[in-house]
């Protein structure tokens, strides 16, 4: 589906944000929702959830751009100057890291949908906080033979 017919869908009328609210709120819960004015500029109703989103998509956008305008060392040593918890991550992790939240922003931006880049965001940075934390170091026991178990 095109943009274009998207933004078709996602247009009302300030009359049916009158008239037929209870349906307006809904659709604004699922995407943004134009509302057009006759006399004014038109507004868009989104979900705090959504508004929330953007900004922080447009934070970590600002926070690349940041990495982008340093010159000095690699693409992971500029990161985690930006993001110091890369710091928990071995030097190969950084190097997977910082491209995959690269990737995940140009995904993000390409789509407009920010979940992209942030859900990347937020799963690297629970990885480095388990890592500081100690997990992953510790010998794994594997049992070999499956064992049932009731359910609690």
């Amino acid at each position: 589906m095109s943009r274009t017919a998207d933004l078709s869908v996602a247009t009302r009328r300030s009359s049916d944000l009158s008239k037929h609210s209870a349906e307006v709120f809904a659709e604004a819960e699922d995407h943004p929702v134009t509302v057009t004015r006759r006399d004014g500029e038109a507004l868009v109703l989104m979900s705090k959830r959504e508004a929330e989103g953007r900004s922080r998509l447009l934070d970590f956008a600002a926070q690349l751009i940041t990495v982008t305008l340093d010159d000095q060392g690699t693409l992971a040593d500029r990161m985690a100057k930006v993001f110091p918890w890369m710091l928990a991550l071995s030097p190969a992790d950084r190097a997977s890291c910082a491209q995959d939240l690269v990737d995940a922003a140009r995904a993000s931006f390409s789509t407009d949908q920010p979940h992209l880049a942030i859900a990347e965001l937020t799963s690297w940075k629970e990885t480095a906080t388990a890592v500081a934390a100690g997990l992953g170091r510790a010998d794994l026991e594997w049992l070999d033979e499956d064992e049932t178990v009731e359910r609690p």
